[in-house]
């Protein structure tokens, strides 16, 4: 892209808490990438603007020195919302834009390419977040666009997006050898740099593509269903079914039952249980023998809590949504639909509620606070184990997220 490209947030991050508790929408996985990685790869922007909320700010800037944060000094800007589903139709939609341009999509604003005028325009109507464009004096355009609204949108979409991944990375085929292990339309199955496979694993990518990355361990007696895809430096551990359309994140180990699923980054489920149309945040433990309930015994349509209000999924199928440092203890049994927000600590006989305030900790019988100073610690622990160490940016995020969720616990 000519210009300097902004990805914003809109009013409706809030419709994917608690996953965007720690991270701006945009930063969320769908596929094998990121929706910032997609963005970068389709659009190769010689200068990347990161908006998100004031008290990501810090944080943000830390994680992204390469890149500016909040910051829109530039005479012409491209404002692409976080929530897109970019593809390269769309790209080449853009590329005949003219300046002082919105792109909207169903009333939304899909992306925008915008003067300095405009943008002070913009910046003046909006405090937080980038909702409101109606004072811009901009030729609209009608396009036809996707915006993810909610986490089971990801879910849903996620097969898709490993397809299309794919296509957007073109990684290369691997010709080692592995023996005693199936593969199935070879063709369709791509593995990383040292990748280690044990005998009687078999790689089915009869009906999609897999995709092993760089520095994984899979473990013997493991099948796993394409579309699929098994991120850097993680494990599989034996006997695992790692079903169609699932999306294992960098560094994470996984076992047990998983399917249309996707796992961040740095999460642990590596023992026996179900966990299926979920999705988990980062540095999250799931406990042996757990699992979760992604079908209602009479089929209907699965409404969840979000936001205090309940929300009609429209989807006969969703499971688990869990936001990152959270926790469960083993023989754990969620319900369909079951929203868990941050830094949580489930345990206990029958099924929790299926909603749960961050910084909750308990279970069916009932709930406590999770005190700041105990939660904080057992993330410095968490991420130690990884070799990683928590700045002070990630400490004030971690207060400023438990100050924004006292009412949910009231």
């Amino acid at each position: 892209m000519k210009y300097p490209i902004c990805l914003f947030e809109d009013n409706k991050y809030s419709n994917f808490l608690p996953l965007t508790y720690f991270r701006p929408v945009y930063d969320l996985r769908c596929g094998i990438l990121t929706l910032r990685e997609k963005v970068l790869r389709l659009l190769q922007p010689g200068k990347l603007i990161l908006h998100t909320r004031k008290y990501l700010n810090n944080f943000i800037r830390e994680e992204n020195k390469n890149h500016v944060v909040n910051n829109f000094v530039d005479d012409k800007i491209w404002f692409i919302n976080g929530r897109l589903k970019l593809s390269v139709d769309l790209v080449e939609i853009f590329s005949h834009a003219k300046t002082d341009e919105l792109f909207l999509s169903k009333n939304e604003i899909a992306a925008a390419l915008l003067s300095q005028k405009s943008i002070q325009i913009l910046l003046k109507n909006n405090k937080d977040i980038l909702t409101d464009f109606s004072d811009l004096d901009c030729k609209q355009t009608e396009i036809d666009a996707y915006l993810y609204e909610y986490p089971w949108h990801l879910i849903q979409n996620n097969g898709e997006e490993i397809v299309n991944d794919i296509e957007l990375i073109s990684p290369q085929f691997n010709k080692v050898e592995y023996p005693g292990v199936h593969l199935l339309n070879k063709v369709n199955i791509y593995i990383g740099e040292n990748v280690l496979i044990k005998p009687n694993v078999v790689l089915d990518a009869s009906e999609g593509p897999i995709y092993i990355d760089d520095a994984v361990t899979i473990f013997p007696n493991t099948y796993i269903v394409g579309p699929s895809y098994i991120g850097k430096k993680s494990i599989v551990k034996a006997n695992s079914q790692i079903y169609n359309d699932t999306t294992i994140g960098p560094v994470c180990k996984v076992g047990g039952e998983i399917e249309n699923s996707i796992i961040h980054s740095y999460s642990n489920k590596q023992h026996e249980g179900f966990l299926g149309h979920a999705y988990l945040g980062s540095w999250i433990n799931i406990g042996a023998s757990s699992n979760n309930s992604d079908l209602k015994n009479d089929y209907s349509k699965i409404k969840v809590m979000l936001n205090g209000q309940e929300v009609d999924t429209g989807t006969n199928f969703m499971g688990l949504i869990m936001g990152d440092h959270s926790k469960c203890a083993i023989n754990t049994a969620f319900n369909t639909g079951t929203i868990i927000g941050v830094s949580c600590n489930i345990y206990g006989s029958g099924f929790p509620p299926k909603y749960i305030p961050s910084f909750s900790w308990g279970g069916a019988d009932g709930f406590r606070e999770y005190h700041l100073r105990k939660a904080i610690e057992v993330a410095k622990i968490v991420k130690s184990r990884r070799n990683i160490t928590m700045s002070v940016n990630d400490l004030e995020l971690f207060k400023s997220v438990f100050d924004l969720t006292q009412n949910e616990r009231k």
